[in-house]
């Protein structure tokens, strides 16, 4: 039987051989001291040493290498981890990025939290010519400012810190495209607006065509001639086509939504470099069928399909157009799900906003639209990015426009004030451009 006590000294002195300094130098000289001491020290028990004794040397091995492991999994999962070289987990779309000891982090996963630094609101309406009258609750007459101090907080993870100017030199000679319905405009406003704290001479920002910003147009495009940026708004509520009712429709059929035809403004998406959709408010039986709006495929209509049939077959639409049409080479496509309404009735004419957020997720929240959104994008055979804001707007019921909208005799309790929700929607998308898809945002 091989000694352990002599095999471990002679392993010692080979390695005070291979030392660098030279013989009898004082470096040399303090590490044979040191390796003199560690072989007393760690020297296993003579072969004379009682039980107890070799069970004492036993325990202290045994703690030297738990110390010794634990010292290695902090350094390597949260020092090197937080450097962005080890952990990181590749992003499947879903939010995934590098959290606390190098475990995945799901960005959508987590709860508003007061911030108490003072940086949100991250903007001033009334600063921001961009931001519509209609969503702007402090010019409306909203008192209460606590809604505008909320930020979102990831639970295994921090969102970075938004940065203005970072954000526009990122974005330097780029093209951002918006497209859905009304809430897209509101986070296309929100993204201008939180943009423009960055740039020096407001003058520079300007809508192209000069338009005001108003819900009739279809198109609306600003310009920050600084940075060679433009951030567009394209308003396709369905993403696919509405046109008239087809010849020999029965009476009852006023227009068809094509199901299998791409809205004919999706020619101008293309040749962007961020490309963000939505759509999900106006597949209600009473923006569709209530009107006289029904679905069509080919040269059919389909009287009997169900609204989440018929959402399911325009999402697979488009699935097919961002394979085929969008160069993902140079394009980040971006997907919102549904953002959550707090009517307190079916009818829409209750509308209560509250001063804090829920402590629980509350409102209409469209489950069914987005399984069918993971669904689609589960067989998509390329990458998109999901904004899951669902969960995170259920909380804010202090967000809404409510009584604050314009004109004032209208209630809303489906849009956001800006500042608000949006903001954290548009600090999301601005992380993944930054942190490389969220796979490098530390906790």
């Amino acid at each position: 039987m091989v000694s352990p006590g002599s095999s471990r000294s002679g392993s010692l002195r080979a390695a005070a051989r291979g030392g660098a300094a030279g013989p009898g130098s004082p470096r040399a000289s303090s590490a044979a001291a040191a390796l003199a001491a560690l072989r007393r020290r760690w020297r296993w028990a003579p072969s004379g040493a009682s039980p107890l004794e070799r069970a004492a040397h036993a325990l202290l091995l045994a703690s030297a290498a738990l110390v010794l492991g634990c010292a290695l999994y902090l350094y390597v999962f949260r020092y090197v981890g937080r450097g962005g070289r080890a952990g990181l987990v590749a992003d499947d779309g879903l939010g995934l990025g590098l959290g606390l000891g190098g475990e995945p982090c799901d960005v959508f996963d987590g709860a508003w939290v007061r911030d108490t630094t003072g940086r949100h609101p991250l903007y001033s309406s009334s600063e921001c010519p961009f931001a519509e009258r209609g969503f702007d609750c402090l010019a409306n007459g909203r008192n209460d400012t606590g809604y505008l101090r909320w930020r979102w907080k990831p639970l295994r993870c921090d969102v970075p810190r938004f940065a203005a100017r970072v954000a526009l030199e990122r974005l330097r000679g780029k093209r951002v495209v918006f497209v859905g319905d009304s809430m897209s405009r509101t986070q296309w406003e929100s993204f201008i607006c939180m943009l423009m704290t960055g740039v020096d001479d407001p003058r520079t920002v300007y809508e192209v065509n000069g338009n005001e910003i108003t819900k009739t147009i279809r198109h609306l495009a600003v310009r920050f001639a600084s940075h060679g940026l433009t951030v567009e708004f394209f308003r396709s509520v369905f993403l696919v086509q509405q046109r008239p009712a087809p010849r020999h429709a029965p009476k009852r059929v006023k227009c068809a939504l094509r199901l299998d035809r791409m809205d004919n403004l999706s020619r101008r998406w293309v040749n962007s470099d961020v490309l963000i959709f939505n759509t999900g408010h106006w597949w209600t039986p009473t923006k569709l069928f209530d009107t006289g709006c029904y679905f069509q495929v080919g040269h059919s209509l389909k009287l009997g399909t169900s609204i989440d049939a018929g959402f399911k077959m325009a999402l697979e639409t488009w699935a097919s157009w961002v394979q085929k049409r969008v160069d993902l080479n140079r394009t980040h496509v971006f997907f919102r799900t549904y953002e959550p309404s707090h009517w307190g009735d079916t009818s829409q004419k209750v509308c209560e906003v509250t001063e804090q957020p829920s402590s629980e997720a509350k409102g209409n929240d469209k489950s069914e639209f987005g399984a069918i959104l993971a669904d689609v994008v589960a067989n998509m055979k390329v990458h998109i990015a999901v904004l899951n804001v669902t969960l995170m707007g259920a909380f804010r019921t202090d967000a809404h426009v409510g009584t604050w909208s314009y004109p004032p005799t209208i209630l809303d309790c489906s849009h956001w004030c800006l500042p608000g929700v949006p903001d954290a929607w548009n600090e999301l998308v601005l992380s993944y451009l930054l942190t490389n898809g969220w796979r490098n945002i530390a906790g």
